[in-house]
């Protein structure tokens, strides 16, 4: 349905093809153009949602405005794609410049402070370390208490985000102090 709507989505570069839609288990993550009507969206869903069963949760729709700083604001303001589009509802969240949307995993947005996206999970490593740390593992152990979390813990985000070298800087300390259970 949405493929064959009149929606323009996202067309990069030279390409014919438009990206309008993705979809993942329960996540749906649509890409509307500035020209786009999101009221033939909500048609859709709407449709969509009753032929199948399923509902549509509006309370956890968020929106990244894409484009120049003036439309993302304008955006932001008019809860609007463009001036003749119907508004989106009061309860969907639009994301400000600096603030981060998780789409699987991935903290998406515009201006976002990446360090910031890691510290949850330089925090639980840190907590995890302290934890094993106290029943005084041997090397060979402490060995695989970092395969378990630095190791685990990072490699997905690390993989759809990248880490920022701060982190990694950090990270590798870390490792190493525990490593050689060194306090500094």
């Amino acid at each position: 349905m949405i493929r064959r709507s009149p929606l323009s989505g996202f067309k990069t570069g030279s390409s014919i093809h438009r990206s309008i839609v993705s979809m993942f288990a329960d996540d749906t993550t649509v890409y509307l153009a500035a020209n786009d009507d999101p009221g033939i969206l909500n048609t859709i869903l709407s449709t969509w949602c009753c032929a199948s069963g399923a509902k549509f949760n509006m309370d956890k729709t968020e929106i990244i405005p894409v484009g120049t700083p003036e439309y993302r604001q304008s955006l932001i303001t008019s809860s609007k794609l463009n001036i003749t589009s119907v508004a989106f509802p009061p309860d969907v969240r639009i994301a400000r410049d600096g603030q981060a949307i998780r789409i699987l995993g991935a903290w998406l947005g515009n201006k976002v402070h990446e360090p910031s996206v890691w510290s949850p999970i330089v925090e639980k490593i840190e907590s995890r370390l302290r934890k094993w740390n106290t029943r005084n593992p041997s090397i060979e152990g402490r060995k695989t208490i970092i395969q378990w979390t630095i190791g685990a813990m990072t490699q997905y985000l690390t993989c759809v985000q990248g880490m920022p070298r701060s982190i990694e800087d950090y990270l590798t300390k870390r490792l190493k102090r525990f490593a050689w259970d060194t306090p500094g």
